[in-house]
This record gives C-alpha cells, sequence and structure tokens, in this order.
C-alpha cells in the first residue's frame, strides 16, 4: 500500500512538470530556442496569486482578494509578461538583426528577463516563502487506502485536457498548421502566405497559459509559493522534456511523469539529498541510449509536435 500511495505522490507531483516541460516544447519545437523565462513565469503566477489573495491590488487599490480571483488575474499576469517576452526577445531582435531563431540572441534576452523579473518579486515581496491562503477545508480524500488532496486530482486532470487539446489544436487547427509550418521552415512558411508575426504570439500565449496554470496550482497543492520556486521546477522540467523527447508534446507528457516517479522513488528510499543525482542520472542514461528522448525525433524542426 505505500509503494502504491508513492506512485500517486509522483503522479500528483509529475503533473506539475508535465506543464512546464510541454511550454518547453512549444518554444524549443516551434521557435527552435530555449525560453529560459518558463520558470519565471512559474514563479511569477504563484507570487502573484499570493500577493493579491494575502494582500490586495498593489498601491492600496484593494483588501485581499478572493482566491480563486487571484488566482485567474495571476495566470493573466503570466500571459501577459510571455507576450512581452515575445516582443523583446523573439519579434524586435528577428526585425532587427535577421532570423534571430538561427543565434543565441533570443536565449540570452530571455536569461536576462528570468533574472530581471525574478529580482524585482524579490525586491518587492521577500526572498522568503509564503503560504498560501487557499481553501482551508481539508480536501485530502481515501480512495481504497489510498490519500489523495482533490485539488490534485483536478490539477491532474486539467493538465491531461490542455495537453490533450494543445495536440487537436496544433493537428486540426489553421493556427496549430500554421505553428507546424513555422517549425518546418519559417521561411518558406512565409513564403506559403503564414502570418509569423501572428502566429509566433499564440506560442508565448500558450506558453504563458500552461506556466501560469502550473504556477497557481502549484500554490494550491502545496500551499506555498517563494520567488525561487521556479528553479527546481524549470530544471526537473527540462529533464521530463530532454527524457520524452524534444519537440514531442505526449513525450514531454511521459517525461514529466518519470521524472516526478524518480524523485517520489528515490526520496522515499535514499533520502531527499539524493534526488538530483537520480533525475539528472536517469537523463543522462537516456541520453546515451537514446539521443532524441523516449518519444523525440531524430532532428528538431522537422516532423515536429
Amino acid at each position: 500500500m505505500l509503494l502504491l500511495q508513492q506512485l500517486v505522490n509522483s503522479v500528483m507531483l509529475g503533473s506539475v512538470y508535465v506543464t512546464v516541460a510541454v511550454a518547453f516544447t512549444l518554444t524549443i519545437g516551434i521557435l527552435n530556442f530555449l525560453n529560459f523565462t518558463i520558470p519565471t513565469l512559474f514563479m511569477l503566477a504563484g507570487m502573484i496569486g499570493w500577493a493579491l489573495a494575502e494582500r490586495g491590488l498593489p498601491f492600496g487599490l484593494s483588501g485581499p482578494l478572493p482566491w480563486p480571483l487571484a488566482l485567474l488575474v495571476a495566470v493573466a499576469v503570466a500571459i501577459l509578461a510571455s507576450l512581452v517576452v515575445e516582443r523583446f526577445t523573439f519579434r524586435y531582435l528577428k526585425a532587427r538583426y535577421g532570423d534571430a531563431t538561427e543565434h543565441a540572441i533570443p536565449l540570452v534576452s530571455s536569461l536576462g528577463f528570468l533574472l530581471i523579473i525574478e529580482n524585482l518579486v524579490r525586491i518587492a515581496y521577500g526572498t522568503d516563502s509564503q503560504r498560501f491562503p487557499g481553501p482551508e477545508a481539508n480536501l485530502t480524500v481515501e480512495i481504497g487506502g489510498l490519500f489523495v488532496r482533490l485539488p490534485q486530482i483536478v490539477s491532474l486532470v486539467a493538465v491531461l485536457a490542455i495537453v490533450a487539446a494543445l495536440s487537436l489544436l496544433l493537428k486540426r487547427s489553421r493556427i496549430g498548421r500554421g505553428l507546424r509550418a513555422i517549425a518546418e521552415n519559417p521561411d518558406a512558411a512565409t513564403i506559403l502566405g503564414v502570418d509569423v508575426n501572428r502566429i509566433v504570439p499564440v506560442v508565448f500565449v500558450l506558453t504563458g497559459l500552461l506556466c501560469g496554470l502550473a504556477g497557481v496550482l502549484f500554490a494550491i497543492n502545496y500551499g506555498e509559493v517563494s520567488p525561487a520556486m521556479g528553479d527546481d521546477v524549470g530544471t526537473k522540467a527540462i529533464a521530463g522534456m530532454v527524457v520524452g523527447g524534444l519537440g514531442s508534446i505526449w513525450g514531454a507528457v511521459a517525461g514529466g511523469l518519470i521524472v516526478g516517479l524518480t524523485e517520489t522513488m528515490t526520496i522515499n528510499y535514499f533520502g531527499a539529498d539524493t534526488v538530483q543525482v537520480a533525475v539528472w542520472g536517469l537523463l543522462l542514461l537516456v541520453l546515451f541510449v537514446r539521443p532524441q528522448g523516449l518519444f523525440g525525433h531524430n532532428a528538431i524542426g522537422k516532423g515536429k509536435l
């Protein structure tokens, strides 16, 4: 029974990594660069949700907001922040320096945004962990002797529903076809009439939405937020993305769950100090055996998503 409980815990933890790993997959799969602001958007949503629920709007414009409303606003802030990143890391630099997707400029500039946003949050709210004022009722239920929190179940269902909807969007919709065309060849997509400047922001909207949802769900499930909360989740999500396969959305789902399972079982049997060794050891093992990941393709940009 203890093992089954640990498996349940692994799935619930893995659902957080899945959401962030899918966000990484979108930018590296379509735009071919690693967006370092993704962990920061995750953290920003959690911290803004806490600040609004605990203190209210800035400058004394309101008292503390109900936590569901605070979290909705937090997700919207994450999306807006993601669009700001798109405007300056991709569109502006591409217009000024040519096809920036072939250079390290977007990667380095996104790293700059990561540091700026994270330090602004530290200045505004301090560096300490904060307790999120979420639902006060005991939301833990027992199912067949296994204990599961209702928000975690909702989170897992929501994550799978979002990933399924995203997969359908990419395969069946006009926007999805445009995104896949950009992923294959941006120049050819432009020649064929795809408006890159209108389609690319969709990637960043989806990225902000995924990170925002992951951040607020983490706040509800674990009841704690901090300016550093994105660091560990971001690295684990990258590991999950690589293990599952670069450019594969469902590979990111599998990779995130595998990393969650690895982390939970390692803590259970060997202690928390060995988690990083286990996760990154697994990553290296997968790369040695199957460099493209479990469900990935041989070439990023070809046959992706």
